[in-house]
């Protein structure tokens, strides 16, 4: 559990600038939104879940842990505002993940999401999806820290306007 879940979401801690405005889409059980809150308090954390089952429990962690987040029950489709980092763990193939959190990316802001080793594919049948998006960067990072099953971390940066 603990290098699994809860180390691998602090893997997304270097892509998270100081101060940023941060949604988890498809929260789930808060991963990785309530490890990078209890890590870095100066993010502005919010957790975006479509099921209220799961909303509650968020509420509940969040009132046991004293945590300064935000909970919305919703889909990214139909969430409103814009983010500095949109982040995503397990969700969707890169295509459809784009398409989906892409309204919320703020202009110079990032997606990065937590994907396994089959995201190189992923970013090739997302390349049309990806050049409608224009400007914008794709990085794929492989961390590693001894003893944690980090997969890989895919960044998509949107361009500033």
């Amino acid at each position: 559990m603990w290098s699994r879940h809860i180390l691998n979401s602090l893997l997304l801690i270097p892509y998270l600038p100081e101060g940023a405005t941060v949604i988890d889409i498809g929260s789930g059980a808060g991963l990785p939104g309530i490890p990078l809150a209890l890590a870095r308090p100066d993010l502005k954390v919010t957790l975006l879940e479509p099921l209220q089952r799961r909303v509650d429990f968020l509420e509940e962690v969040k009132s046991e842990l004293g945590l300064e987040i935000t909970i919305i029950r919703g889909r990214a489709e139909e969430a409103k505002g814009t983010y500095q980092v949109v982040t995503a763990r397990a969700l969707s193939a890169t295509p459809k993940l784009l398409t989906q959190v892409w309204s919320l990316i703020a202009p110079g802001g990032s997606l990065v999401a937590l994907k396994g080793s089959s995201v190189e594919e992923e970013v090739r049948q997302a390349e049309k999806v990806i050049s409608q998006l224009k400007p914008v960067t794709v990085d794929i990072e492989e961390p590693y820290l001894e003893g944690i099953e980090s997969g890989k971390i895919l960044i998509v940066r949107k361009g500033a306007k």
